[in-house]
């Protein structure tokens, strides 16, 4: 199945794009059906459940307030993060229902938390119910957030890896029907991508899409190196970014370089967006908002320190690096999982990685079959990483994660580029490896905050 680049690389706020951007959209789509259905009037009351990692995490990745915003019609691109939607909501106990109706709604009781359940199709479950002045029952509907901000409702997750959406000239299922294209065709992985957005909307606004999640990706670098103090939470986590950055100059401008010096700047990279990420800013999920740090931070190196032994210009370099990783994703989503709540981390930080060190080999000039391998590489060593973020927070581990996630993005992309391409595991193979490995890791491990370092840290 192919998905979109408007799939793969979405504009939201963070800190998660299952526990915050999907949730949003969710209950967004179920207000937007209660307008649709002319049932908008005749609302009194909500209730909105929230079950398994959403109820267990919800708080610390934003879930509560990501419902409100969505319930009042809101969008990422609407919130302007200045304005209290939710602080107002939760003290005046009134939901402008779609921008159309106010309600009394309560956040401590019509928001429910139902951490013991997981429903059977997937743990980021939530369910939507309105109420008229009789309490009866106008619509209930029950959606999934999957990962990366794509959500389904019930009935649309039996088909989920099933449903082609898409209607695009190379259509593929896994990386050999891809390979198979490009080799019948004479084509590049990203010059497949091109051709089916081009199919799906005109040249000049898939080429302007692209610029602008670039830009964005730029953006939140640039805000997360400047940006001081602690980030939200309990944790009282400080802001590394800054000094990191502070540092960095100090040594170039004093000469005090090392043969190393590269890595620093993609920590740098890395931790800027991520910590931008963990305080709510505006992101692109690539492919999702916890591991969005890693490919910003490779791109800025390609861009930085590799672009001058490249074949293209920077411009055509991004071109490529962005489509070919788009492909990437598009593997994983129809094979897999890009959800920590149902494969780990591995789904998130270790597809992050893959895609990027995929980007970085087409962007570099590398062949289909390198592309291949660099993401095999990433993804291989990526294998069995679990989901335990500290205090439900996108901060421990997550942020040093996407550092080390980009570091490895680069070297698996020139451990490929080193070699011929051929290799013995293929993508499709560890793809299916990585989703039965996560199929098999307990709950505990898959962003509930119930494992891991999220119930070990206080004895380190």
């Amino acid at each position: 199945m192919y998905y979109p680049l408007k799939e793969i690389f979405a504009i939201g706020i963070g800190p998660s794009s299952s526990h915050t951007v999907g949730p949003m959209k969710a209950a967004k789509r179920f207000v937007d059906n209660l307008v649709a259905e002319g049932k908008i009037e005749d609302v009194e009351a909500l209730r909105a459940d929230l079950y398994g990692s959403l109820a267990l995490t919800g708080v610390g990745h934003g879930t509560l307030r990501a419902v409100v915003l969505g319930l009042m019609g809101l969008t990422a691109e609407d919130v302007d993060p200045n304005q209290p939607y939710y602080n107002s909501v939760e003290k005046d106990k009134i939901l402008h229902l779609a921008s159309q109706k106010a309600i009394e709604f309560d956040v401590d009781k019509d928001l429910v938390l139902n951490k013991e359940i997981f429903l059977p199709e997937h743990a980021n479950g939530m369910k939507f119910t309105a109420f008229d002045a009789k309490k009866k029952k106008i619509l209930e509907e029950t959606y999934f957030s999957i990962g990366g901000g794509t959500v389904l409702r019930q009935d649309e997750m039996q088909n989920r890896f099933r449903q082609t959406v898409y209607k695009v000239p190379h259509s593929f299922d896994s990386c050999a029907e891809l390979q198979q294209i490009c080799r019948k065709y004479n084509l590049t992985i990203s010059e497949v991508v091109l051709q089916n957005e081009v199919c799906l909307h005109k040249e000049k606004d898939v080429l302007a899409y692209l610029d602008k999640i670039h830009e964005i990706m730029e953006e939140a670098i640039n805000r997360g190196m400047k940006m001081h103090g602690t980030l939200p939470g309990d944790l009282e986590v400080k802001r590394r970014a800054p000094e990191i950055y502070e540092k960095l100059k100090v040594k170039f401008l004093e000469n005090q370089q090392d043969g190393l010096e590269v890595i620093d700047w993609l920590n740098l990279w890395a931790f800027a967006t991520a910590e931008e990420n963990a305080s709510g800013g505006k992101i692109v999920t690539a492919p999702t908002m916890g591991s969005a740090g890693i490919l910003p931070a490779v791109l800025r190196y390609f861009a930085r320190f590799a672009s001058h032994v490249s074949p293209f210009s920077v411009k055509d370099g991004v071109l490529k690096f962005l489509t070919t990783a788009a492909a990437i994703c598009s593997l994983y989503r129809s094979n897999a999982s890009i959800s920590g709540a149902e494969v780990g981390c591995q789904g998130e930080i270790g597809v992050a990685c893959s895609m990027s060190a995929a980007g970085l080999a087409a962007a570099m000039g590398g062949t289909n079959e390198q592309i291949e391998q660099a993401a095999e590489i990433a993804m291989e060593h990526n294998l069995g990483l679990t989901c335990d973020p500290v205090n439900g927070l996108v901060q421990i581990p997550c942020i040093e994660r996407n550092a080390m996630g980009a570091v490895k993005a680069v070297n698996s992309a020139r451990l490929a580029m080193r070699g011929n391409g051929k290799h013995i595991v293929s993508l499709d193979n560890v793809i299916k490896t990585m989703y039965a490995t996560g199929k098999d890791m307990s709950s505990r491990y898959k962003e509930t905050a119930l494992g891991g370092l999220a119930v070990n840290i206080t004895s380190c």
